[in-house]
């Protein structure tokens, strides 16, 4: 499964290749990182239908996680992929902003990592 991160914060690239290293090496997931919304898009664009799961940042610079979603929604509709936005900021404007847009998930930071495995394996 290919899987977007979507993150200004470099050190999230990082995070996730730690945590997810198992399943990198056994070549059940593999990560692409975008730093921001324009990025993303890029990616789908030249890539289309390749990322299965789009776990988008709310809060860049720039396009917001929320209009990178909104974005998503309305073009990648055919198969649509998933995307799950994250947030440090775990407020009910965002969650029910984020959900009214079409985001199949909300997570908050610090990621819980062992959760998110767990989600991860109910998606193929």
């Amino acid at each position: 499964m290919k899987i977007l991160v979507v993150d200004d914060e470099k050190d999230m690239q990082t995070l996730f290749e730690q945590r997810f290293r198992k399943e990198i090496r056994d070549r059940e997931m593999e990560f692409v990182f975008a730093y921001s919304g324009d990025e993303a898009l890029g990616y789908l664009n030249q890539h289309v239908h390749e990322a299965v799961l789009i776990l988008s940042d709310i809060n860049m610079p720039g396009m917001s996680g929320l209009e990178l979603l909104r974005r998503i929604k309305l073009k990648f509709v055919s198969p649509p992929p998933v995307v799950m936005m994250i947030t440090a900021y775990g407020d009910p404007e965002n969650y029910a902003q984020a959900m009214s847009l079409g985001a199949d998930d909300f997570l908050t930071k610090p990621l819980d990592f062992s959760s998110l495995k767990e989600k991860l394996k109910t998606i193929h």
